[in-house]
């Protein structure tokens, strides 16, 4: 092995550590959004995009997102998957919980004062504004008709080995789409879907949660009642880490934008949510940000390449333009006036009950 390939390699050991189950990442010091690094799989015969993606904790849309044309259930042994393992992270600010619905991923940025290494042990005072993390999970969430709404909220209970408390619509769901009758309560086991681990959201009337499932299939889709489900291992990493009072922002931002420090204007376009069953079988373009276009038409660029991102909306950081240094303090100041990139805070109406 080169010497080079010795430093690049550690080079990559020391700003990507897995935590657990979590994809921990430092966080830029420098003002960039982009983590993480572009990854493939070579497929094994017998191997399947779920497997794949639970193996590399990833979503399963995310992968398909990525991979197009690939068979999810009989990819080419052989053929080599992309991975989803480079990100851009949401905007500012980087506290507690931030949920992006549009691409069902979950970040926690924990407070300096929680500033862990590699094996879990806290950092000395000296190196906190260093260490810095995020950490990174595939989520679950609300099914159309069952969205998890936006929300800036707060964790305001943690339990383990929860019960789950159906509420009368749920119920009502089971018995006429399953012919199951559920208890008023159902007992913590293998047979509760809210799995071992819960956190319980304060908004609303505590309904929403971030829990567990009982189930291996699922994460990094729409299947809940508007709940938030992690895979069993990440749960139990997130719930060991959070406190009461955590704050949790949840956004629903399909497409992110950042001017990096070089110069690089990166896009990152995943599907929008879609609002009705017939839209779900339909492709959802996204309408270009007239903010970023009018910045492109101004410094004469051409605006090609970040149109082709938010039409292939693949879920990974693709460059789209290259600034000039006089250019990118432009870009700045107008993005400081700007909320059209912002992740705003929508109130959706409260529903009863608690879902999962």
């Amino acid at each position: 092995m080169t010497q080079f390939s010795i430093q690049i390699g550690l080079l990559l050991w020391v700003l990507y550590v897995p935590s657990g189950q979590a994809t921990s990442y430092l966080l830029p010091k420098d003002g960039s959004r982009l983590v993480g690094y572009p990854e493939t799989h070579h497929v094994e015969k017998g191997e399947y995009l779920e497997a794949i993606a639970k193996q590399y904790n990833v979503g399963f849309l995310a992968l398909l997102a990525l991979n197009p044309g690939v068979d999810p259930y009989l990819p080419e042994p052989g053929r080599l998957v992309r991975l989803p393992r480079q990100y851009l992270l949401p905007k500012p600010p980087h506290e507690g919980i931030v949920i992006n619905l549009a691409e069902l991923r979950l970040y926690y940025f924990p407070a300096q004062s929680a500033a862990v290494t590699k094996a879990g042990e806290s950092v000395s005072s000296a190196d906190k504004n260093t260490r810095r993390r995020v950490h990174i999970f595939p989520i679950g969430i609300g099914r159309i008709g069952r969205d998890t709404p936006k929300m800036d909220t707060f964790i305001s209970q943690k339990r383990q080995n929860p019960t789950w408390t159906p509420p009368q619509s749920i119920r009502d769901e089971y018995r006429q789409t399953r012919g199951v009758s559920l208890p008023d309560v159902v007992p913590a086991g293998p047979d509760n879907p809210l799995g071992k681990h819960a956190l319980r959201l304060g908004y609303g009337h505590g309904e929403y949660l971030i829990h567990g499932t009982n189930k291996s299939f699922g994460i990094g889709l729409r299947v809940s009642a508007g709940c938030i489900r992690l895979r069993p291992d990440d749960i139990a990493w997130l719930f060991d880490a959070v406190d009461v009072r955590t704050p949790v922002r949840i956004i629903d931002t399909p497409t992110k934008v950042s001017l990096e420090p070089d110069g690089r204007v990166m896009v990152e376009a995943h599907r929008p949510l879609s609002t009705t069953p017939d839209e779900a079988h339909k492709r959802i373009t996204r309408t270009p940000d007239p903010d970023v276009l009018s910045l492109f038409e101004h410094f004469g660029l051409s605006t090609q390449r970040y149109r082709a991102a938010l039409a292939v909306q693949e879920g990974a950081p693709i460059e789209v333009a290259s600034l000039t240094s006089a250019q990118q303090e432009i870009w700045r100041q107008i993005e400081q006036q700007s909320t059209s990139q912002a992740d705003t805070f929508v109130p959706s109406v409260n529903r009863p009950g608690v879902k999962k």
